[in-house]
């Protein structure tokens, strides 16, 4: 029986079950990450760093990823994806742990990294658990779902890691983060089983992709890098605009979170649009331009509610759509290699870009460069999915 015969033979109900587990399970990916961009301010005060500093310990939750994203997807031909996932969760945890107790740059760093590690290994996997899970006109519906637990995990993070912090100390923000992915790995250790078809095919076919599929999956990477690069820079710098604004601390991160509350909805959302109509670069262009415009707005602060909710229900809305790249661009056979491909491309986009922002912040003592930048990676982000297009139509005539 081929995947697509053994998918329709799956009662529904047990599909959109497992996809619950993993969402609630991956929250935990966005909730850790989260943890900087919410403690920046007191650990500027308090331990001294730049903007700059803030950035690259930001991006260094990327970091790991530049070098192991390939080979923990070549490894997952011989590991279950439950072991490699809740092994990544409980790493992600440990690497919180080690943050808490963080007086210093170096020790942040180390923490920061070693979450990332966890990072690589759970992200590649609860992706592939989807895509094994779901498939055909599913696939961008499930993948908006999933990818809506990592916006779900940071507005958690921007109003409980603020809250925490401001009672029981930053230390303590960290620690929160770390029991959170400790239960997660846990949850997927015991509750999470492959579907049949998946476990046959798990070390079927040769190592690495063929020409086609290794170009379609480098720029499905590049359309994710640069819209997910363009996500954390805003994340990190658009309550730095509207405290410039005259915003306190808590209320700008509660007005910027709105943009992820809502996101959990419209991802989803997005991805049912997409599936039924055919029409997903149509979505992802409109999309685009909602994001692009606001950002480039978000200066004018007494209308930081509207644009962040036009962000949130629009801007940032097809993040299942641009996943449901990856169901084009590889077979399923060579799916977990090419998830390694897939994020080790990715990892590299979104582990330079904080530090750019960063940078342009210290250069201009303007917090607004850094979201013009981000504007300008969503834009390349559109641009990159009609490179994808050309391709595939380009190898389709071969």
């Amino acid at each position: 029986m081929d995947p697509s015969q053994a998918l329709a033979a799956v009662p529904s109900r047990a599909r959109w079950l497992v996809l619950a587990l993993l969402f609630v399970c991956r929250t935990g990916l966005g909730f850790q990450f989260q943890t900087l961009s919410s403690l920046a301010e007191p650990l500027v005060v308090q331990l001294g760093f730049s903007q700059a500093e803030i950035g690259t310990l930001i991006g260094l939750f990327m970091l790991p990823g530049l070098v192991l994203a390939v080979p923990a997807g070549y490894v997952g031909r011989y590991v279950s994806d439950r072991t490699l996932v809740a092994a990544g969760l409980l790493t992600l945890g440990v690497g919180g742990a080690i943050a808490s107790a963080a007086g210093g740059f170096g020790q942040l760093a180390l923490g920061r990294i070693a979450s990332g590690v966890g990072f690589v290994f759970s992200t590649i996997y609860f992706t592939k658990m989807v895509a094994d899970w779901f498939g055909g006109k599913e696939l961008a519906t499930a993948m908006g779902i999933l990818v809506m637990s990592w916006p779900f995990g940071i507005a958690m993070g921007q109003v409980g890691h603020v809250w925490i912090a401001a009672n029981f100390g930053w230390q303590s923000a960290f620690m929160v983060a770390a029991l959170y992915c400790a239960v997660g790995a846990a949850a997927v250790f015991a509750l999470y089983r492959q579907p049949a078809h998946a476990k046959q095919s798990t070390t079927a076919g040769p190592v690495g992709l063929p020409r086609s599929e290794l170009v379609l999956t480098l720029l499905a990477a590049t359309v994710w890098g640069l819209f997910n690069a363009g996500y954390i820079v805003y994340l990190s710098f658009a309550p730095r605009v509207l405290m410039a604004g005259g915003y306190g601390p808590n209320q700008a991160a509660a007005v910027v979170s709105i943009a992820s509350w809502v996101m959990i909805l419209s991802g989803g959302l997005c991805g049912q649009i997409a599936d039924r109509t055919g029409k997903r670069d149509r979505v992802l262009y409109v999309s685009t331009v909602a994001a692009v415009l606001s950002l480039l707005l978000l200066k004018q602060t007494s209308l930081a509610v509207a644009l962040s909710l036009l962000f949130g229900l629009v801007g940032v809305a097809p993040a299942g759509v641009i996943m449901a790249l990856t169901g084009e661009a590889m077979a399923p056979q060579r799916r977990a290699f090419g998830m390694g491909v897939f994020f080790s491309f990715f990892f590299v986009l979104v582990t330079i870009a904080p530090p750019i922002a960063g940078w342009l912040f210290d250069r201009s003592g303007d917090s607004y460069w850094p979201i013009v930048f981000a504007a300008s990676l969503f834009a390349a982000s559109a641009l990159a999915n009609r490179a994808f297009r050309a391709a595939k139509r380009r190898f389709a005539e071969v």
